[in-house]
């Protein structure tokens, strides 16, 4: 029997044959795992003009599971025996459901035993390009044992197949025909026989392909950074005002903000009251109505904040101008300025926030101003894309309420998520934010040193500033979502990656 359907007025077998296969394929593997289909989309072809969509089935799967039971691809540590635990399958290359399940109900048991510490699925590229994806993720390297392979065994895709990072001693006698494939070593290296490939080689191949469309490397990287840079001049912070009360803090929501829950649940967890505001601007009463009800939430609070996101979409011209734009409303600009001047308030500004606090010159003046041509700003990244990933920055200065219990060279692993996060100054600004002890967190590598060079500095922002304060420190300014914390986050990620500057904020009233 050989299927035919027509489309566009023509009979043609080849453009439906295999989405057909396909959702065939789908149901079988739905009734072996005994599971249902949870959506469905009867787009899978279609033509426009002169242009013909490839007949096409997407599929995807979720797995529940407890949080902190999960584990990463990449390998841990070196020293580590690697197994492949093949999937059964049929003489026609079926699986065999039954089989598979058991294989999956006996590696989830070892997981959860930490018997078993990294895994990854054989896709497309077959055991060549999972093992280079799980040695690059934390540049540990790896030794195939001795046994003969064809090259075929490589690259084929094996879907069902797993590569498992096991800790000593583990027992996979329950696994039909599993291999020991190799073992993790410490240099960044892979080794198969006579041929060793360096990791750096491997990513390289990696990224290459797609290197014109989403770059990762820029012109200039390499830059060193002079020594007064890298160790700034820090200030005595004066002692805190302790005025023994639970602070209020003011988040204001604008439209494309998207940060405030996750700002206001560390704030609550910090000790402190949140209490967003939504901002309204569809019409002049609602702008009206919007101003006076951000004074009235300024006048009752300790501390303002200004979430991530990106208000306005960014635009016109920049991030962060709609914020500018409405908080330089004169009653707005003057309840600012008082809660400063004459409360002691404090003010903090989180990617979105940090632009919007240097478009209103509160960084780095400590005031609402005017802002001249050759002032710092912030503007796209050198990559020319917006990144996001973690990245490590140390504290440069601790004269401001919200670095005082930390010390200077702390390096917190922060994740960062912006298109326009490249400080920019020139070096007579730089040299004055120096001397202040206003650089308060910067940009660093591996050997914790500030540093001008991708990943490490992820947009490429001058002298690694990552944040700075106000004059005298009770504005704070940085790029890195230090909100975006919690039990069970970025879990195949090292580093301290709790900074609490929250916390600090609370202690400088209470």
């Amino acid at each position: 029997y050989e299927p035919v359907y027509t489309v566009d007025g023509e009979t043609d077998p080849d453009k439906w044959d295999k989405p057909a296969s396909a959702l065939l394929g789908a149901f079988l593997a739905q009734k072996g795992f005994g599971v249902a289909a949870i959506g469905g989309k009867d787009s899978m072809s279609g033509t426009f003009e002169n242009i013909h969509v490839p007949p096409t089935l997407v599929s995807f799967a979720i797995a529940p599971v407890e949080a902190d039971k999960v584990i990463s691809p990449e390998f841990k540590a070196p020293n580590h025996k690697v197994y492949l635990i093949p999937c059964p399958r049929d003489v026609y290359g079926v699986p065999l459901f039954n089989e598979l399940k058991t294989n999956f109900t006996s590696v989830h048991k070892l997981i959860n035993e930490g018997k078993i510490i990294s895994a990854a699925s054989v896709n497309y590229g077959g055991m060549a390009a999972t093992i280079s994806k799980m040695s690059i993720g934390n540049d540990i390297g790896f030794k195939f044992n001795a046994a003969k392979r064809s090259i075929d065994s490589f690259f084929t895709w094996r879907s069902g197949t797993l590569i498992v990072e096991t800790a000593d001693g583990v027992d996979l006698s329950n696994f039909e025909n599993f291999v020991e494939l190799g073992t993790t070593i410490d240099s960044a290296e892979i080794i198969c026989g006579d041929v060793t490939l360096s990791l750096e080689e491997v990513k390289k191949a990696y990224t290459s392909p797609l290197e014109k469309i989403f770059p990762t490397k820029v012109s200039g990287n390499g830059e060193q950074l002079s020594d007064s840079v890298k160790k700034v001049e820090n200030k005595v912070l004066e002692a805190r005002i302790n005025l023994g009360i639970k602070p209020k803090v003011f988040i204001p929501v604008f439209p494309g903000t998207n940060c405030e829950y996750d700002s206001a649940k560390a704030w609550r967890e910090a000790g402190g009251e949140p209490e967003i505001l939504v901002i309204r601007n569809l019409t002049a009463s609602a702008v009206e109505k919007s101003v006076d009800d951000i004074v009235k939430r300024i006048n009752e609070s300790q501390i303002i904040m200004f979430p991530g996101g990106f208000s306005g979409g960014d635009e016109p011209d920049g991030s962060g101008k709609f914020i500018a734009a409405m908080f330089r409303q004169p009653k707005i600009a003057e309840s600012v300025m008082n809660l400063l001047n004459k409360r002691d308030g404090l003010i903090l500004g989180i990617c979105n926030g940090f632009q919007a606090l240097i478009k209103l010159g509160l960084l780095p003046y400590g005031e609402i101003r005017p802002l001249n041509s050759n002032d710092p700003t912030l503007t796209h990244n050198t990559l020319g894309r917006h990144v996001s990933c973690m990245v490590n920055t140390r504290i440069a200065s601790n004269s401001s309420p919200w670095l005082a219990d930390f010390k200077i060279g702390d390096v917190h692993t922060i994740a960062v998520s912006h298109g326009e996060g490249r400080f920019v100054a020139n070096d007579e600004w730089i040299a004055k934010l120096a001397a202040n002890g206003q650089i308060a967190t910067q940009y660093v590598d591996m050997d914790n040193q500030p540093t001008m060079n991708l990943p490490f500095n992820p947009n490429g922002s001058v002298a690694a500033i990552e944040g700075i304060t106000s004059p005298d420190g009770r504005i704070f300014g940085k790029m890195g979502h230090s909100e975006r914390r919690g039990e069970n986050l970025y879990k195949n990620i090292t580093g301290n990656k709790n900074q609490p500057l929250f916390e600090a904020g609370v202690k400088y009233f209470i």
